[in-house]
């Protein structure tokens, strides 16, 4: 028996947890359907937009190594900011503001003291425009800040390789100016020495990624030619470099592996690769002979994305996700401690999201589909459980809908699992629908998670149906490939079809379906109704993609070779062979019939806002009527709850206007 405390701050509970053997839970299995209850339940209460939008403030909280600080995001005055807080009293140290027009896109620990953020922006390029990264060091100890940066540099500013456990120095893989390949430089990470930084491996032509191990040893390349990859190889820094393999887009099973842990000294780590089933599985992996050895984890059925080692570089922990994110514990000790941790707080889906290097503090993440969550923080010495972070405070997660998850087969007979939503006190049959496709495409998917999208058009009466159409993460690389060059296509061939299924069910009535998306959700929300007008009633797009040729000139300007490369054929197809025009939504403006509201941040530098002015001036032009709203300095997303609860307003008067759900 083991005794937590949750702490809040409403109370102290006690709370005994049985002994728990195991710490993984039986996946759900997909449901064809949700049958009517045996007597109808009253609609819930109408929850506010203003609720929906307030946050707690707090976000992606991570733990320094000694555990005594935690990093973390907070929204003030309506800008996002990282904040250092006294892990014992939660006590702000320090605040770290982002300049104006710069969006934050992640940070973490360099050692106990240094905190390492990356931050990006819009710049001119050659007559237009493109995304340029710089990475930022903040020293606690002397509360300076500086930019890490050598001179002229290419527009990656963050392709961090290597940090330094005790934070003396990184690891930077960068182009001395826009003309070069880039090397890698040892920048140290006392005071202002981080502009003074040593080149420790020089450019060599065509590699444009670079790879170390564990210790900080440069040991991996990739060239990238037409339709082939080099793999430059060395075991230590006293070998030169080797070729040891030309690998071409035709062999699939030579693919450049996704996660990569190399192990000093030694030609033998780990890599995520497919198994026998063709999932992807945590193998050993020898990187000299680019051969893997014995699977050491698989989750049947379902792709592992991540995983991590211990110290002396042994897997600790494996991640995968089902219809919810799963972790499969190495160490029995935080297989057990996971359990107890579930026990403590039953119907929620809890994930230790970061923890100290000698485990004496975690911080815990508890969640549901039907609770927006809260982070806690967990003692090892006292058992204690510190609710410090609640994600939606004013949400009531009793009143929320339930996501189940669901499966359909295609026109082509490809299953498309998904997940539906539908409204609660309302009978379920012939309801108004949403399809709520989601961004990426690729390496992106939904699951059984809280989403404020989904329980506010919940709330407001209409069913919901988040297809992971073809393309999208998780499912096997098979499946994911199905999507290559299919934008536009098949994947949104799957999006129709979900809505024939759900008409099938019986649950949506096929005259009242609209669909709204974010990113590429917005890209298939206006490809909807610009492709299949007698299919959806309208379209709401938030930062959405509307021209994927200029979408592609600007990614070219961000990816590496490589993810040039990969990216332009997942779009575009073999070669790029599909002219990307007949699937733009800008370029086919004159097919434009149904309402649409066209929503888009200034400062995004994802989905430039270049792409919300084209398509609302080429609808102004072609005389189509499309209803606009601009979010002044965000991004990809929100940074401020007002943005956010105008976003919801302006959502639900829209589908009021075109959608009514009664």
């Amino acid at each position: 028996m083991i005794r937590f405390v949750l702490v809040s701050s409403m109370a102290v509970l006690a709370i005994t947890c049985g002994d728990a053997a195991a710490a993984q839970t039986t996946p759900p299995s997909a449901t064809p359907a949700v049958a009517a209850p045996a007597a109808l339940e009253a609609p819930p209460p109408r929850i506010s937009a203003a609720a929906f939008a307030k946050t707690g403030g707090i976000s992606k909280p991570i733990l320094s190594p000694d555990g005594k600080r935690i990093a973390l995001t907070v929204q003030l005055g309506g800008k996002s900011a990282v904040a250092v807080l006294d892990s014992e009293t939660r006590a702000p140290i320090r605040r770290l503001d982002m300049p104006d027009k710069q969006e934050l896109e992640w940070y973490k620990w360099a050692g106990s003291d240094r905190l390492l953020i990356s931050a990006s922006t819009i710049v001119p390029w050659f007559g237009d425009e493109a995304r340029a990264t710089r990475l930022v060091l903040s020293d606690l100890s002397t509360g300076k800040s500086s930019y890490i940066v050598k001179g002229e540099m290419g527009l990656e500013g963050d392709d961090l390789l290597y940090t330094d456990p005790d934070g003396q120095f990184v690891l930077l893989a960068m182009q001395r100016t826009i003309y070069d390949y880039p090397s890698v430089w040892r920048f140290p990470l006392e005071g202002t020495a981080a502009k003074t930084g040593k080149e420790i491996q020089r450019p060599q032509n065509g590699i444009w990624e670079w790879f170390a191990d564990d210790a900080g040893v440069v040991r991996m390349g990739l060239e990238f030619g037409n339709a082939r990859t080099k793999v430059w190889y060395r075991k230590t820094d006293a070998d030169p470099f080797r070729a040891i393999a030309k690998l071409t887009e035709d062999n699939v099973d030579d693919q450049i592996w996704d996660v990569i842990r190399i192990t000093n000294g030694s030609d033998e780590g780990y890599a995520l690769k497919p198994d026998e089933s063709g999932r992807m599985a945590l193998r050993r992996f020898n990187y000299a002979t680019r051969t893997p050895g014995e699977t050491v984890f698989a989750a049947p059925g379902w792709d592992v994305t991540d995983y991590t080692l211990d110290k002396d570089n042994k897997p600790l922990a494996a991640y995968y996700t089902d219809d919810r994110d799963r972790v499969h514990w190495f160490d029995p000790k935080m297989q057990a401690l996971q359990a107890k941790l579930a026990r403590a707080m039953p119907n929620s889906d809890l994930s230790i999201v970061s923890q100290a290097r000698d485990d004496s503090r975690m911080i815990v993440w508890s969640a549901h589909e039907d609770d927006p969550g809260a982070y806690y923080l967990y003692t090892a010495a006292t058992r204690r459980l510190d609710a410090f972070a609640g994600s939606r405070p004013e949400i009531d997660p009793a009143v929320l809908a339930r996501p189940k998850p669901i499966s359909f087969t295609a026109r082509d007979k490809t299953v498309v699992h998904s997940y539906l939503t539908l409204p609660r006190g309302r009978p379920p049959r012939n309801l108004p629908l949403i399809v709520l496709p989601h961004g990426g495409p690729y390496g992106v998917r939904d699951w059984l998670r809280y989403d404020g999208d989904v329980q506010f058009l919940a709330n407001r009466g209409y069913a919901v149906i988040q297809p992971n159409y073809r393309g999208s993460d998780g499912y096997g690389s098979a499946f994911e490939e199905l999507g290559d060059g299919q934008i536009g296509r098949a994947m949104q061939d799957d999006l129709d079809d979900a809505v024939d299924w759900a008409v099938a069910q019986g649950l949506a009535d096929p005259k009242r379906v609209c669909v709204v998306g974010a990113s590429y959700g917005g890209y298939a929300a206006l490809w909807a109704v610009t492709r299949n007008p007698e299919r959806y009633r309208c379209a709401v797009s938030f930062a959405g993609v509307t021209d994927w040729k200029r979408q592609l000139k600007y990614d070219d300007r961000f990816f590496s070779s490589k993810g040039r490369r990969k990216w332009r054929s997942r779009v575009a197809g073999e070669a790029a062979a599909f002219d990307l025009d007949l699937v733009s939504p800008v370029v086919q403006i004159e097919k434009l019939t149904r309402p649409v509201l066209l929503t888009h941040g200034e400062d995004d530098t994802n989905v430039p806002f270049k792409q919300y002015t084209l398509y609302r001036d080429a609808a102004a032009k072609a005389g189509k009527p499309v209803e606009t709203l601009v979010f002044a300095k965000e991004g990809h997303g929100f940074s401020k709850p007002e943005s956010e609860q105008k976003w919801y307003e302006a959502l639900e008067a829209f589908l009021v206007r075109h959608n009514p759900a009664d």
